[in-house]
């Protein structure tokens, strides 16, 4: 493809593929809605190897491994105590580069920094409210008044993305899957650091996970089970003190540190309900495509959205640099990608049903879980999700005729 790209969106998938779009030889601006970088927004999220990797082919991962602490292995428990079993997070890379826990908002800022270190402009206050295709190309009309014009538009714009009501308009919304996840930092906590290391427990009432670090901070989440959907709304109305009443209680009767925690965190801890979107029959219409949570949306318990961005956004700046048409190269980006998304959000469901079981289906996980534990999550058995690598430099004609993409 021959042009240049509007890219809707500048969270994770938007600088990340116009960096990508650069590197196939294709300018890109990148459009964002809110008026400012969003660098102070959101808590902490796993980065994983397969996301590293794709961050690698672009050259652009220092500054991200910089931003997070290493995270190799997760030590899962129950609410009473007993251990059920040790998995690896991740797959380690080539080099021993292990999945990362770090801060949103410092992924943001280290991909803004190596995009804007490459020239890749980003305009800020641009709402998109609507587009013009044409022959030669589309228009895009943003809240403001402005318009900007290109011969693509990509839009990277989130799990509630705009571009997606204009891509497929009766396709799939985002599915609640009847939990709120909140969490914070915590300092001062007497806990024992345990490096390169993420505690789970599956608690009676709501699953809790932390890391203890060597500076003595302490990273932690919860999951709460919710069946309506507007439940996060209304425990964001509440006072902090009530949160923290709210999440003693829930952790009262498990065994475990997370009522210490959950004590020695300050503040008024967020409160976000959790979603995952099932990919549309069709992620582009016309001059428009859908990249990440845009086009599909994976539950936060994956670990896998920002990696699933960025491969994403690899494998579309391969396609328009090896399609002169646009729609052939939309079709064939579509096709690289979609069984392995679907893969993965099979996945994460399943870690989902986990957290939200029962008091029978409790009982019944916690009985089975290290039997599924030493069977299933074996470096060997995960492969498939972390060893994905794409080499952006091989013609997709190569990868389209091998026939595997999971």
């Amino acid at each position: 493809m021959k042009g240049t790209a509007i890219v809707v969106g500048a969270g994770i998938g938007g600088p990340v593929v116009a960096m990508a779009l650069r590197r196939a030889g294709i300018a890109a601006t990148v459009y964002e809605a809110y008026s400012a970088p969003a660098h102070g927004v959101g808590s902490f999220m796993n980065m994983a190897t397969n996301g590293l990797d794709g961050l690698r082919v672009l050259d652009a991962d220092e500054h991200v491994k910089a931003a997070g602490f290493a995270t190799s292995r997760m030590v899962i428990s129950s609410g009473s105590g007993k251990r059920l079993g040790e998995v690896p997070n991740g797959v380690p890379l080539a080099d021993g580069t292990v999945s990362l826990t770090m801060n949103r908002a410092d992924l943001y800022r280290a991909l803004h920094q190596e995009a804007d270190s490459r020239g890749i402009p980003t305009e800020y206050g641009k709402q998109l409210v609507g587009v013009e295709q044409q022959a030669d190309g589309i228009v895009a009309r943003f809240q403001d008044g402005s318009a900007a014009r290109g011969s693509v538009l990509i839009g990277a714009d989130g799990l509630w993305s705009r571009t997606r009501t204009l891509v497929a308009p009766e396709g799939p919304v985002p599915r609640y899957l009847g939990l709120v996840g909140t969490g914070g930092h915590a300092s001062d906590v007497d806990i024992e650091p345990s490096p390169d290391t993420f505690h789970m427990m599956f608690g009676k009432r709501a699953f809790f996970g932390y890391a203890a670090r060597e500076d003595g901070t302490v990273w932690w989440f919860a999951n709460v089970p919710r069946s309506r959907e507007s439940a996060a709304g209304e425990l964001m109305a509440a006072s902090a003190d009530e949160h923290r009443h709210l999440l003693l209680d829930l952790f009262a009767d498990d065994a475990g540190p997370a009522t210490r925690i959950i004590r020695a965190t300050p503040g008024k801890p967020e409160f976000r309900s959790m979603h995952d979107l099932s990919p549309a029959t069709t992620w582009h219409r016309g001059r428009m495509v859908l990249l990440g949570d845009a086009a599909h949306a994976t539950s936060p318990s994956s670990g896998q959205g920002a990696s699933l961005a960025i491969e994403d956004a690899l494998q579309l700046a391969r396609c328009l640099r090896d399609r002169t048409d646009t729609v052939d190269a939309f079709a064939a980006y579509q096709q690289l990608r979609n069984e392995r998304v679907r893969r993965v959000l099979a996945y994460a469901a399943r870690i989902n049903q986990d957290k939200a079981a029962g008091p029978v289906a409790r009982l019944a996980r916690d009985a089975l879980m290290p039997f599924f534990l030493e069977r299933f999550a074996k470096p060997a058995s995960i492969a498939w999700l972390y060893n994905h690598h794409i080499e952006f430099d091989q013609p997709i004609d190569d990868e389209l005729s091998a026939g595997a993409h999971g």
